[in-house]
């Protein structure tokens, strides 16, 4: 199949080893290493990848360097993270449809995984992230702690297949760490969006058959809303049928909704420390 895979790592040796034998049928797989400490070079290197290292500062930024400086093989990038697996769903839904000149780039979901259990219902799915693309025409902005394409949506098409996200394959104390970095990232970002006054709600995007749209309005509306964090928790456990996923859909749940509270305690520390009161 005629796709390069690219595949960003910082210090990975658990998840890298399933990651890459999922991907074993691609011909051109490059690792965008941020100068590991254990052995995920080592392993890179055995599987008979590409490794090159850079420094990480934000997700857009490592995955467009990699795009502008490293020659691909193929025409197709697809961007896919160590602790995600390929499926052959997937790998065959894309040798039937992005052959397509309709469009330069598409969404794909992820199911992901937590305590062992696929959390259909408490992991909102279907949730979509553009993942492939056009090499080397599409590139991304950064925006709060992730990424999201540098494209028009018109060229954006949708894959019906997931693959598979063990997000939490590192451990709690890791996912933790991670999304203490997260919040205060979100929080910058919220607060700099608010400010710009760049928000318009437009009422009838929440009806609209594009799931894509629909979530990126949902979220900005967010941004205004009391007691955030509860709101998520009853959202996800109650209305979009998070009990339906057992222990891990609430033990799930419980964990955005006090990923959300960093969220706005930490907007708070923002605003606070801009009229210079103490914290």
């Amino acid at each position: 199949m005629s796709i390069s895979i690219l595949i960003l790592t910082l210090n990975e040796e658990i998840n890298l080893p399933a990651c890459l034998e999922s991907v074993k049928w691609c011909d051109d797989i490059v690792v965008l290493d941020s100068f590991s400490t254990d052995k995920t070079v080592d392993i890179a290197n055995t599987f008979g990848t590409r490794v090159f290292q850079r420094k990480f500062d934000n997700f857009a930024c490592q995955r467009n360097y990699a795009i502008d400086n490293i020659k691909f093989k193929h025409e197709w990038l697809f961007h896919l993270d160590a602790d995600e697996i390929f499926t052959e769903e997937l790998k065959e839904e894309m040798r039937l449809k992005i052959s397509s000149e309709k469009y330069d780039a598409y969404r794909v979901p992820s199911k992901m995984m937590f305590c062992g259990k696929w959390l259909k219902f408490s992991a909102t799915y279907p949730t979509y992230q553009v993942r492939i693309g056009r090499y080397p025409l599409f590139h991304f902005k950064q925006v709060g702690h992730g990424q999201r394409e540098d494209l028009d949506i018109n060229r954006i098409g949708t894959l019906q297949n997931p693959y598979i996200h063990y997000s939490f394959n590192k451990g709690f104390s890791d996912w933790f760490q991670k999304h203490n970095i997260y919040s205060s990232l979100e929080a910058k970002e919220i607060v700099k969006f608010i400010d710009s006054g760049r928000i318009k709600i437009t009422w009838r995007n929440f009806f609209i058959f594009d799931p894509y749209k629909r979530r990126h309005m949902l979220k900005e509306l967010s941004f205004f809303m009391p007691a955030r964090p509860l709101i998520k928790f009853i959202y996800m456990y109650f209305f979009r049928g998070g009990f339906l996923d057992g222990i891990a859909g609430f033990n799930y749940c419980t964990l955005q909704s006090i990923y959300e509270y960093m969220i706005v305690i930490k907007i708070k520390e923002l605003r606070r420390r801009e009229k210079q009161l103490p914290i």
